[in-house]
């Protein structure tokens, strides 16, 4: 089959924004002498909504103001966000794919002011025909509204459409949204199963786009 379209996550796929958001919220609950571990935080990776880590921290015993936690971390995040550049391989991959005539979307469970701002402050937001956020959808991600939101945007059909993921939610989406996946964990999803992938890759920079699509031709 011909593909027609790429779709890419966005955290910790383009820009690894996961990285300093767990570490952050790790050193805090270790400064309340706690643990936060994988086996909690990979449930709120590639989603929204599923796991609050201060909800936790107060089920742990904690008190604090949570309004005021969530905005210096926020804070603390961005600090380090802003240091960061677009991971390797992205932007080859996507001008590739526009070279060739394939349509590019960006689907992220985050919210659009949150990707497209840094999409902009990359200097990549033109490489892509549509942004599809949890502004757009009424379920994300592991669900597969994201997804088909994309492809109907695009004008392709879903099983014309290969998306790259980095987490277990994001590849359980584009598999029920029937499409194919390609898999590439970053350093906080490395350890996690990626069960349903069609493709691991260690980076994008490894491999071209001819040579992926040739890959997911021969699966």
């Amino acid at each position: 089959m011909k593909f027609a379209a790429l779709v890419l996550d966005f955290d910790g796929l383009i820009l690894d924004t996961e990285t300093p958001i767990f570490e952050e919220w790790q050193a805090t609950f270790r400064a309340r002498g706690h643990d936060l571990g994988m086996d909690v935080w990979q449930h709120a990776l590639g989603t929204h909504g599923t796991y609050d880590p201060c909800a936790h921290l107060t089920e742990l015993g904690e008190t604090f103001d949570h309004d005021e936690m969530r905005a210096a971390m926020k804070t603390r995040i961005l600090a380090r966000c802003e240091t960061m550049p677009l991971l390797p391989g992205v932007r080859g991959r996507v001008e590739e794919a526009r070279a060739a005539g394939l349509k590019t979307a960006v689907a992220s469970s985050s919210t659009s002011l949150w990707v497209e701002g840094w999409l902009e402050r990359h200097g990549i937001r033109a490489l892509f025909d549509t942004v599809c956020s949890r502004d757009h959808v009424e379920r994300v991600k592991p669900a597969p509204d994201l997804f088909l939101l994309a492809a109907t945007r695009l004008g392709v059909a879903p099983g014309r459409c290969v998306v790259f993921e980095d987490s277990p939610n994001g590849i359980r989406a584009a598999r029920a949204a029937g499409m194919r996946c390609v898999a590439v964990p970053n350093p906080v999803t490395c350890a996690l199963p990626m069960e349903g992938a069609d493709l691991v890759l260690p980076s994008l920079d490894a491999r071209s786009l001819r040579e992926i699509l040739d890959a997911l031709g021969r699966t």
